[in-house]
Formats: structure tokens, C-alpha cells, sequence
């Protein structure tokens, strides 16, 4: 049974998608106040081999936190909590291969290779930023650059994800993304969406769509993000070393550590948080209620609160 598409269909010859006139949607639907004339605009990075990185900077001034995004997502996702956080000069990152970032010509995007991608934009975009918000594959990227370059890292948000992750954790995630390329309408793209989503608004996730996805010139529609070698993009190698080098990274990092686990996601289980506190004994560890792996998504207004409180243990 098909969804309805909410809004102006955008299947439609006449729709034409301007990604920051979708801001007001967001507010409408959370009621929050939507003033226009918020600072929000894209900025880049050009790495040394002539890729670039692209990110959303919202507010002015240094960015005071910086959002990493999960796999096959894209800095939007954190559109919701960065409104509700209000002015605060803030960057959210496209992870490379995704979003507006270029692709790599490996195709790979583990999180080492990532985090050194991720500090070229920190430190040109946000070298003075207290707080680093991330999940799932931007979560374990943030572990590999807190370890690697902590001079960028003052603390961290770490969102429903740990080095223990597998298939059969994320079996949903992979599920999902690992379906169609291509769909001949918006609405088939989108009743797949709403099929692996059953926790989000159909609102929420028309726009979520139109930030990840383009229409091609005969109608149909496809994927923005690299879905080359997809299960090699979405979690790290299954071999015991290239594992036991993601929780090393986690044993490295001097910063604050809260890992948000989901109550409503499988990704991260007990065995997962009795081996962080194992690596980082003064890691904090909460349960975020009536949210599936993506938090933003689910629990927004709750996340801006952490997010808050976080911020504050810096002051």
C-alpha cells in the first residue's frame, strides 16, 4: 500500500528543491519559531588530492559544536536540533561520499581515512569547537579524530554506536540502504522510506528525501551518496584486528565521552558498553527513551537538551 506524499509532490515538472527553504518545515512541525533571516549557508574544504568537503554552517562566529552524520545520511539530519538550539555558531559536516562532499576514488570511507577528511574541515571551519555530536558511522569517525588529533576535540557526543557494531546489529540499517538505486517516481522512493521508518513523520521524511536524493531529467529518482562497495562504506572491516584498532582509538581519547545509546535500536547492546567503560572508564553512558538509531530524527528536543547540558560542563 502506497504512502501519501505530504506537500507538493515532487514528482511534479514545476518542483524545483532549494534545501534551506525547507527549514520553515522543520520549525512548523516541532512549533518552533522560524525567523529567515538565520545565518545558514555552505561552506568547504579542499583537501590536498582536490577533494572537497562541505558542511553547513549555521550562526556566526567560530562554530562551538560540529555534527558528524551516520552512513548514507547527510548534514541535514541535524537541521531539527541545530534550530532548536537557537543561534549558536554551529558546523554539520558531509561525511565525504555523501551529501554535498566529494566521493572518494577508492570508494572506501572507513573511519580513519574519514577523520583525517574531518580535521582538514574542523580546523579550517571550527578549531575552536567545544563539542563534537556524532552517530553511527560519523560516530566512530569521531572516535579515530578525538584519537588522532584531540587537539580539535574538547568533548564528545557519541550517538547510539561503538566499534562492536555488525551486521546482524544493523541488519535494518543495511536492509535499507542496501536496496534500489533508482526508483521511477518519488513516491516509490518514498514508501520504501516510510517502510524502514515506521517511528519518523511522513513530513520529516519527505524532506529527509528530497536532502539525499535528486531527480534525474527522465523522472526518476536516485540515491546522492556513494553506494559503491556499500557494506564496506557503512561499517568497518569484520576482521578482529581492524576491530580491536577502532576500540583503540577509543582507549586514546582524553575527551569527555557520552555515548547516547538508543532505546529502541539493537546496534549498541551490554557486551558493546562493558568494553567501552572497559577502554574509557570515565565514559558516561545514557539511554535515550523512544528512539530508534538516529536520536535527531526520533528524539530532537531531548538530544538539543543533552546537547545543552554538554555544552555547559565546558563553561
Amino acid at each position: 500500500m502506497s504512502s501519501a506524499v505530504p506537500g507538493i509532490n515532487p514528482d511534479d515538472p514545476s518542483f524545483t528543491y532549494e534545501e534551506f527553504s525547507l527549514l520553515g518545515e522543520n520549525c512548523s512541525e516541532f512549533h518552533l519559531d522560524w525567523d529567515d533571516t538565520t545565518t545558514v549557508e555552505r561552506v568547504e574544504t579542499t583537501l590536498s588530492d582536490g577533494r572537497v568537503i562541505s558542511a553547513i554552517r549555521w550562526g556566526q562566529g567560530s562554530p562551538e559544536i560540529v555534527f558528524l552524520h551516520g552512513g548514507a545520511q547527510n548534514a541535514h539530519t541535524w537541521d531539527t536540533v541545530a534550530l532548536m538550539l537557537g543561534d549558536r555558531p554551529m558546523l554539520a559536516i558531509d561525511l565525504p561520499g555523501h551529501g554535498h562532499s566529494s566521493w572518494r576514488g577508492d570508494a572506501t570511507y572507513g573511519p580513519r581515512s574519514s577523520a583525517e577528511d574531518v580535521a582538514a574541515t574542523v580546523d579550517e571551519h571550527a578549531p575552536e569547537a567545544r563539542l563534537i555530536v556524532a552517530m553511527s558511522l560519523g560516530g566512530l569517525t569521531a572516535n579515530a579524530l578525538a584519537a588522532n588529533f584531540p587537539w580539535l576535540v574538547q568533548r564528545l557526543v557519541i550517538i547510539d554506536v561503538t566499534p562492536g557494531v555488525n551486521r546482524d546489529k544493523a541488519a535494518d540499517i543495511h536492509a535499507f540502504i542496501e536496496g534500489p538505486q533508482s526508483f521511477a517516481t518519488f513516491g516509490e522512493i518514498f514508501d520504501r522510506t516510510v517502510q524502514f521508518n515506521p517511528t519518523r513523520s511522513a513530513e520529516s521524511l519527505r524532506r529527509g528525501i528530497l536532502h539525499n536524493a535528486h531527480r534525474n531529467t527522465d523522472g526518476t529518482w536516485e540515491w546522492n551518496y556513494d553506494r559503491r562497495h556499500i557494506e564496506v562504506s557503512e561499517l568497518p572491516p569484520r576482521d578482529d584486528k581492524s576491530m580491536n584498532e577502532l576500540w583503540d582509538d577509543i582507549s586514546e581519547i582524553p575527551a569527555p565521552y557520552l555515548l547516547l545509546r538508543a532505546s529502541l535500536s539493537p546496534v549498541v547492546d551490554d557486551d558493546d558498553v562493558a568494553e567501552l567503560l572497559r577502554r574509557k572508564p570515565d565514559a558516561v553512558v545514557q539511554v535515550v527513551d523512544g528512539a530508534g538509531h538516529s536520536i535527531q530524527g526520533d528524539q530532537p528536543a531531548e538530544l538539543a537538551r543533552i546537547i545543552i547540558e554538554e555544552l555547559a560542563a565546558t563553561d
